[in-house]
C-alpha cells in the first residue's frame, strides 16, 4: 500500500509541477511589477479557456498532493 501511494505521490507531484509551469504569470514583465499587480487583485477578471482548466487542475492536484503526503506519513 505504501509503495502504491508513494508512486501516486510522485506522479501527482510531476503533474503539479507541469501544470504550474504551463500557467501564464500574473504580471507581464517589468510594467506588471510596477502597476499591474494591484489590478489583478482588485479586478474581477475570470479565467477563460485553457487558463481556467489549468487553474482548476492546479487546485485538484494540490489537494491530491497534500492528501497523498499525509497518507504516506501515516503509513510510515
Amino acid at each position: 500500500m505504501l509503495t502504491f501511494v508513494s508512486i501516486l505521490l510522485v506522479i501527482v507531484s510531476i503533474l503539479l509541477i507541469a501544470v504550474v509551469v504551463l500557467q501564464s504569470g500574473r504580471s507581464a514583465g517589468l510594467s506588471g511589477a510596477i502597476s499591474g499587480g494591484a489590478e489583478q487583485l482588485v479586478g474581477k477578471q475570470k479565467a477563460r479557456g485553457l487558463e481556467a482548466v489549468l487553474n482548476k487542475a492546479t487546485v485538484v492536484l494540490g489537494v491530491l498532493f497534500f492528501v497523498l503526503t499525509i497518507l504516506v506519513a501515516f503509513f510510515m
